[in-house]
């Protein structure tokens, strides 16, 4: 089977946090559409500052998620050195395995193993910590993509949004046309998801659709 552009992002960046920033651009492009009415409903609909807003809105939101996304992997990466570090500093075996499992709370994973299970878990970790040494791990060439795709996620997302504006020449009708794409993507987002995750596609897909509405709604109501 031919690879979908979504297996591609996969190889890249965790789908789910993919899928993630396709639904957070989805919802920053209706928030300007559906908003738009509202500002503009008594002087008529400018459909170049529009256009111009619904990018440049998208465009600054790509740009922050992927800076956020090198800030957090580099987080994640810190505490991770500085975790093994306090595991072989610790002074006997209970204080490194209490660090270990207050790391990795196996109770919070969606299983119930038992509890010798888990405490051969937790005493496999601490030995390849204590035979391991805790090493640096700079941004990679593979991080930068991800954060490249990260911003095109993000700033893709308005592309639908204006694409109405460049072929009807009626604004009202644009609009109507462009928040019913926006629409139809959040609903396409939630059954991409529940494909990714395993769960029920037209339902994920109608959850989705419902939840994104909402926070448009909120964010607008708000001023967003």
């Amino acid at each position: 089977m031919k690879p979908t552009l979504l297996d591609d992002i996969s190889e890249i960046i965790d789908p789910g946090d993919a899928l993630g920033e396709v639904l957070f651009g989805l919802i920053m492009a209706l928030t300007w559409t559906v908003g738009s009415r509202l500002v503009f409903k008594q002087e008529g609909l400018d459909v170049g500052e529009l256009v111009i807003a619904t990018i440049g809105c998208n465009l600054a939101w790509g740009i922050i998620d992927a800076i956020l996304f090198i800030l957090g992997t580099t987080f994640y990466r810190s505490r991770r050195v500085r975790l093994f570090r306090q595991i072989k500093a610790a002074k006997n075996e209970t204080t490194a395995l209490a660090v270990i499992a207050k790391e990795f709370p196996v109770d919070e994973m969606p299983l119930s193993p038992k509890a010798g299970d888990t405490d051969a878990l937790y005493r496999a970790l601490l030995m390849l910590a204590k035979r391991a040494d805790p090493a640096n791990a700079p941004l990679s060439k593979a991080d930068m993509l991800a954060a490249l795709v990260i911003f095109c996620l993000v700033t893709a997302t308005a592309v639908p949004a204006v694409i109405p504006f460049l072929f009807i020449g009626n604004p009202d009708l644009a609009l109507r046309v462009s928040n019913l794409f926006l629409i139809i993507l959040l609903f396409i987002t939630g059954y991409a998801w529940a494909n990714s995750s395993g769960g029920r596609p037209f339902h994920a897909g109608i959850t989705m659709t419902c939840l994104g509405l909402v926070l448009v709604a909120i964010a607008v109501a708000l001023g967003g």
